[in-house]
């Protein structure tokens, strides 16, 4: 079912007005609460989690301890349950602003004012949860909600208790987000608050810069930068810092838990007397050499064993971590589209499926690759008779990649705007859920988007992920579509990992 299907229904009491948000576990609908007549934000997860008993059972009691913590930074939430179907669903206040992640992107690196008053709220939010044996473990900046100078932490819904394993749902699932996962939770380690920290760390790297600290062409590398390497220091980056917040920010990023400060609290406090020049006294700092690639002053203490089994570890770690992300293609064998005219790009795409090149205008790859050449070559006024059978019936094979280059494409596009475009550009009516965010396609920087396109004369829909990929000639359009409301899947990911822009 469509996301946006669900708007104008009621779901567990709550009647959906709009989609306000969408991530990889869950979507968050503006709703009404009939009852006591106010709007609240209702996330919605997606259902494959919901049949995890331990996950479902675990989802509620820690949703409403977190309802229980009192505190004004913390999102307040309503109600945590699972509606007749089992479907997990929290009703929480509904903030009319901007999230970080937004502010970032509007504004690129903030002021330094401003970053201290946004991150002591939201490490007084963390602590307060660690304080009740709670972890977040998905601190990032679309979960923070700016309400003028009133800073929000939300997203507790999916939360940890401290004496858990950080691992795996019973779906196969990681609780986090690859650009700002502790090195314990990728390791499958038991996880404190300090891992929130850690996360938090890599908030304010990218706040003051701009950047992450890790940027990597796929998540792999990324997680492995996580376990074994070192961000750029702070002040190369950012010059106007003084050299002091080095040492604050390598001991946040420290790799392990041991070496990073006690609390989010006095990991902000350390950071604000840096830049001050005011150094906390009771806050040891890290030399700033922690962020070269090697650490001599380690060989000079304990000789080289403790290197070599250090690097034995982090080996191990990353091929453990391998092969849990590549475990969903196992057996799987790929092909790489050739660059065109028509696509200047190449790209991964499943051996089973059909490469098709459309004269000098489009390609499409797809295991039913003729009749989606036949619909995406009939514009405004497509046929789609021979498509409509095949999502009906088979909509595993419904699926592929679309490209194209054009200039009618704006990297800056809103959401209404980029609408306005795809309908002039593919076959029938399109929705896209929300404004196109910064994103990369392979190394290339992209704007990516999601949304669905429908047969303006019948029932049939697909959803896509799309990205405007940058180009110094015209851009280019990449779409990966399926017969599902989500088409972020393992081979999405795959594909948009794999895209080199000729």
């Amino acid at each position: 079912m469509n996301d946006r299907s669900l708007i104008g229904q009621e779901v567990a009491g709550y009647v959906i007005e709009n989609v306000v948000g969408k991530g990889g576990m869950a979507v968050v609908y503006l709703a009404l609460d009939p009852r006591l007549g106010r709007r609240v934000a209702l996330k919605i997860l997606n259902p494959v989690l919901s049949v995890d008993d331990r996950f479902r059972q675990r989802f509620i009691l820690e949703s409403r301890t977190v309802a229980s913590i009192e505190h004004p930074n913390i999102i307040p939430i309503y109600e945590a349950n699972a509606d007749p179907s089992g479907v997990l669903y929290i009703a929480m206040r509904y903030v009319d602003g901007s999230d970080l992640r937004r502010f970032i992107y509007d504004r690129g690196p903030l002021p330094v004012a401003q970053v201290n008053m946004i991150f002591a709220q939201v490490a007084a939010a963390l602590d307060a949860a660690h304080a009740h044996d709670l972890i977040h473990r998905d601190v990032k900046p679309a979960n923070i909600l700016m309400a003028g100078d009133h800073v929000y932490l939300t997203d507790f819904g999916i939360t940890k208790h401290r004496t858990s394993i950080s691992g795996l749902t019973q779906t196969d699932q990681f609780i986090g987000t690859p650009r700002y996962m502790s090195p314990e939770q990728i390791n499958k380690e038991t996880v404190d608050g300090r891992c929130d920290q850690y996360a938090l760390a890599c908030v304010v790297y990218e706040a003051l810069t701009g950047r992450l600290p890790f940027q990597r062409d796929n998540d792999i590398a990324l997680l492995w930068a996580h376990l074994a390497e070192q961000p750029a220091p702070l002040s190369q980056v950012r010059p106007d810092l003084p050299l002091e917040v080095d040492g604050v920010m390598a001991r946040a990023l420290a790799k392990s838990p041991d070496q990073r400060y006690p609390s989010c609290t006095a990991f902000v406090a350390a950071l604000r007397d840096a830049i001050s020049g005011h150094a906390a006294e009771t806050a040891p700092r890290t030399p700033p050499a922690v962020f070269a690639a090697t650490r001599p002053s380690r060989v000079r203490r304990g000789g080289k064993l403790p290197i070599v089994l250090a690097a034995l570890t982090a080996a191990l770690a990353a091929l453990v971590l391998v092969v849990l992300l590549l475990v969903n293609q196992r057996g799987e064998s790929w092909s790489r589209y050739q660059s065109s005219v028509a696509a200047p790009l190449t790209f991964d795409y499943p051996a089973g499926w059909i490469a098709v090149t459309h004269e000098d205008v489009f390609a499409v790859v797809s295991p039913r690759a003729a009749e989606f050449e036949a619909l995406f070559v009939s514009g405004a006024n497509a046929d789609w008779s021979q498509v409509a059978p095949i999502i009906a019936a088979d909509p595993a094979v419904a699926s592929g990649v679309y490209a194209q280059v054009s200039d009618t494409l704006d990297g800056v596009a809103t959401a209404d705007q980029m609408k306005s475009t795809l309908e002039g550009l593919l076959p029938g009516q399109v929705t896209i859920a929300r404004n196109p965010v910064q994103d990369q396609a392979g190394s290339s920087p992209a704007r990516s988007f999601q949304g669905t396109l429908q047969d303006p004369k019948g029932a049939s829909r697909l959803g896509f992920v799309g990205y405007v990929v940058e180009r110094p000639v015209k851009p280019l359009l990449l779409l990966y579509f399926c017969a599902r409301s989500t088409c972020d899947d393992a081979t999405h990911t795959r594909v948009r990992q794999s895209v080199r822009v000729s």
